[in-house]
């Protein structure tokens, strides 16, 4: 049970402080930001941070205590550990570095740590962390720094599990600053010396806000177990590996102590049980933020693309190829159909060259038809289509667009080329009505290959 880290009731920092450059600032004032419950912050060198009253230990605090946030040397924490066993604290989220990362003496007080914690029913999250923020509810239990976050947070139904502490901040906040993407819980997990990724990955299959997985790993603890709750779950389960290489494993080694397996191994099994791979961060929360959108897809056929451009179209069927995604094969009725829109000297042909009609009936006009077309086709069953960045577009479109999609239940992607405002302005326009859109080419193309692989997955009984 992980409830103790999730709905806690009460939580003491230990190493709170009143100066902004430490990370206990930092930590105290997030806690205070947006949770609700009794917040003890513990400091014998303080009686009162932050108009809080501040205790020199934790025997000191009255009443019991749910969760501790640790934050102070690695040597105090096998002797903190029995503390928080008095006073009854069921989980501990160890944010401090110098444990198993930093050699034997680490080694040993981790050890040792984990020990006392098994005997008192303790559970550890950590060391090495920043322990987690829970966005719908606005628990940022973590060091991160306290001006950053409180202007771009945005609740939603993602779910991150990242072990490296520095990367996980990177991964949020690159995805709330986007403003297309809500966060469940995004969750540090460090050397996860008991906490592991197992444990917050059966959590959040069971979570009812969080509806997308999307995790960064450098080892896996038990990787039968892993694999077995990815076969057993619908949600979309989204894994970025670190430690693929030798030299990318010791690199891991040194600052999260972790030992990667055999990855070849590894990513046969994702495969078999329907897991996403992805290959680096941007990929990562671009994919994540495609599931968000709650797209369905039935793939039994290939994938149309329509565009202004037969360059863009020939580049993005290359791409296509590349990573085994079938260009669909449109039916005579289909092309005829979108033909209406041409002049009688050009034919539509796939990819789809739409210039032309565009030039005489306008953009909207031209793709609503053409896509109209294209959805009734039962040789397509996704849809990358090209948009050149123009302000004359408006909501309306893109809103329409939406209700087309989840009408046929086809995927669709959207590639935006162009001025860069104008881009970022037609991006937001179709992110905002449930349309993921991208700048690359190529990331079009990932996104979709990931949404069919997992449709196309079978959960295990």
């Amino acid at each position: 049970m992980l409830d103790c880290f999730f709905n806690p009731k009460s939580v003491a920092i230990i190493g709170a402080s009143s100066n902004e450059n430490k990370g206990g600032y930092h930590i105290l004032k997030n806690v205070m930001a947006g949770f609700r419950g009794k917040i003890y912050p513990v400091n014998k060198s303080y009686t009162e941070i932050s108009d809080l009253p501040c205790y020199p230990d934790l025997a000191s605090i009255p009443g019991n205590i749910d969760m501790a946030i640790y934050f102070i040397p690695a040597k105090e924490l096998p002797h903190t550990v029995n503390e928080c066993a008095e006073k009854g604290v069921k989980g501990i989220i160890i944010e401090s570095g110098g444990f198993d990362e930093a050699g034997p003496e680490g080694h040993r007080l981790q050890k040792l740590a984990l020990e006392n914690a098994a005997k008192a029913g303790i559970r550890l999250w950590g060391p090495n962390c920043m322990g987690f923020i829970d966005v719908n509810k606005t628990h940022v239990f973590s060091f991160i720094h306290s001006a950053v976050w409180p202007d771009i947070l945005r609740g939603g139904n993602v779910g991150l599990i990242v072990q490296s502490g520095m990367l996980s901040a990177g991964f949020l906040l690159h995805a709330l600053q986007e403003g297309v993407m809500g966060v469940s819980k995004a969750c540090s997990i460090g050397n996860k010396c008991d906490i592991n990724e197992n444990d917050l990955l059966e959590y959040m299959i069971k979570d009812k806000e969080t509806e997308v997985i999307a995790c960064y790993l450098e080892s896996l603890v038990d990787g039968r177990k892993f694999i077995n709750l990815a076969k057993k779950t619908t949600k979309p389960i989204i894994v970025l590996m670190g430690g693929r290489s030798a030299q990318g494993a010791k690199a891991a080694q040194s600052h999260t102590a972790s030992l990667s397996g055999n990855y070849s191994i590894a990513r046969g099994a994702f495969k078999q049980a329907g897991i996403i791979e992805v290959f680096d961060p941007a990929e990562l929360t671009d994919m994540a933020r495609a599931f968000s959108k709650k797209m369905t897809c039935h793939p039994v056929g290939g994938t149309a693309v329509l565009t202004f451009s037969g360059g863009a179209g020939t580049i993005t069927t290359d791409l296509m190829d590349d990573c085994g995604l079938e260009l669909a094969k449109l039916s005579d009725k289909t092309l005829s159909s979108i033909a209406e829109l041409f002049p009688a000297w050009n034919k539509p042909d796939h990819p789809l060259d739409l210039w032309i009609a565009i030039e005489q009936h306008g953009f909207e006009k031209v793709f609503q038809h053409s896509l109209t077309a294209i959805f009734n086709d039962p040789a397509v069953d996704s849809i990358i289509f090209h948009a050149y960045a123009t302000p004359l577009i408006k909501q309306e479109f893109f809103d329409e667009l939406m209700a087309i999609i989840k009408k046929h239940k086809k995927p669709v992607v959207l590639w935006v080329e162009g001025r860069k405002d104008f881009a970022d302005y037609l991006r937001d326009l179709a992110e905002n009505a449930g349309l993921p859109a991208y700048r690359e080419m190529g990331r079009c193309v990932t996104v979709l290959k990931g949404i069919k692989q997992h449709f196309a997955k079978k959960p295990a009984d």
